[in-house]
């Protein structure tokens, strides 16, 4: 098959990859509007479940792709100054500019092609492939040229986010919760590197108003932020990398292919940061589109059909807890004026996916601390 992927983002790369390892006879040309190299951001974060499916889909380029990686088996709430630890909660983290150039390593040994700078606003462009896969990304302009028929919707979430930087170490994943005279100041925050972490500011939009951040400069507003986490952040300040003020557009789309073309990754949905799997979804994205094709061959309607099958479902699924965990972010100052670990309990229990008893069997110690403050009894059934 002659195969043209439109985005050279992990979902775009990957499925390259593995459709070209598993047959080299298949022409495969990954078109990216960004120069080769550029990417924005900072670092992405794994959890083992996550990394659980690319090791069963390609040992070999799982062995490579984590060799890199910072590993920590437990996470941490940071609540009225007090560091909460969740054990058993296993992440593993990297840059993303290294994340994307193992892949295009891989891919360009297999025998991929790339051809950077090319934006594809017309897939005329691409000449006339057998599968046109739009990896693309949120704002997908090969999804907004046929969007009567993949039919999209969008939800504009209201919290406001701005992505940085810093050389302050965070070893574990911590989520910061720092309450201010203009409201509550969230920091998403981890280690990628040796030298370097993620440090994601989240606040609500009255907050973000009422602080003044609506009117402040870039750089104003990271050295806003620098001094409301100060004392995580020590002596190091926050690195601005295009560290603009933004809000989480949940993307969703009705129809998943359209004639030869199948979209992949956040070109065909979105999930929100605070569950920390939107690369992961799209990674794994990549892996059953691939082994739709493995099962049907060039049977393009029947492979779309057995992808769809297999994601449809599961992609719902992360959707709805993504947005139950926004909910819990957009009114978490009605839950300040909790203690500490009935906090990280609650921040636990967000999503509905996680149970008392899971925690219990993940982290005994903390549920008997929150149990001995007179949280949910112990042998209560699990929700």
């Amino acid at each position: 098959m002659k195969i043209a992927v439109v985005g050279g983002g992990p979902a775009g790369m990957y499925f390259s990859l593995l459709m070209k390892k598993h047959e080299p006879r298949h022409e495969v040309t990954v078109y990216e509007q960004n120069p080769a190299g550029a990417t924005y951001g900072w670092g992405v974060v794994f959890s083992d479940v996550a990394l659980s499916f690319l090791k069963q889909a390609d040992e070999a380029f799982f062995k490579k792709f984590t060799a890199s990686h910072e590993r920590c088996d437990y996470m941490e709430i940071v609540h009225d100054g007090v560091h909460v630890q969740l054990r058993n909660n296993h992440f593993s983290r990297v840059a993303r500019i290294e994340l994307l150039r193992v892949l295009r390593e891989e891919c360009i040994e297999a025998g991929v092609e790339f051809i950077f700078d090319a934006r594809i606003d017309d897939v005329a462009q691409l000449g006339e492939p057998d599968l046109i896969v739009a990896a693309d990304g949120g704002k997908s302009a090969v999804r907004t040229q046929f969007a009567q028929h993949f039919k999209p919707s969008f939800e504009q979430r209201r919290n406001m986010f701005a992505w940085y930087g810093t050389r302050q170490l965070f070893h574990p994943v911590s989520l910061i919760f720092r309450q201010t005279e203009h409201g509550v100041f969230i920091a998403h925050s981890y280690q990628y590197s040796k030298d370097l972490s993620t440090f994601l500011v989240e606040v609500d939009p009255d907050t973000w108003r009422r602080a003044g951040l609506d009117t402040l400069s870039d750089e104003e507003s990271r050295r806003y932020c620098e001094q409301v986490f100060q004392p995580e952040l020590g002596a190091n300040g926050l690195m601005s990398n295009r560290s603009i003020w933004f809000s989480a557009n949940i993307v969703s789309n009705e129809k998943w292919s359209h004639r030869n073309i199948v979209l992949l990754g956040d070109a065909l949905r979105t999930v929100h940061f605070s569950l920390g799997s939107g690369t992961r979804m799209a990674m794994q994205d990549a892996i059953a589109l691939y082994e739709a094709f493995l099962a049907c061959g060039d049977d393009l309607p029947a492979a779309f059909a057995a992808f769809e099958h297999a994601r449809r479902t599961s992609s719902a699924d992360f959707q709805a807890a993504a947005a139950r965990s926004l909910d819990w972010y957009e009114n978490v100052q009605e839950k300040m004026a909790m203690d500490p670990v009935s906090f990280a309990y609650d921040y636990m229990r967000r999503t509905g996916r996680v149970s008392h008893e899971d925690l219990r069997q993940r982290d005994p110690e903390f549920v008997a601390r929150y149990e001995a403050l007179g949280g949910m009894a112990a042998g209560t059934p699990a929700h």
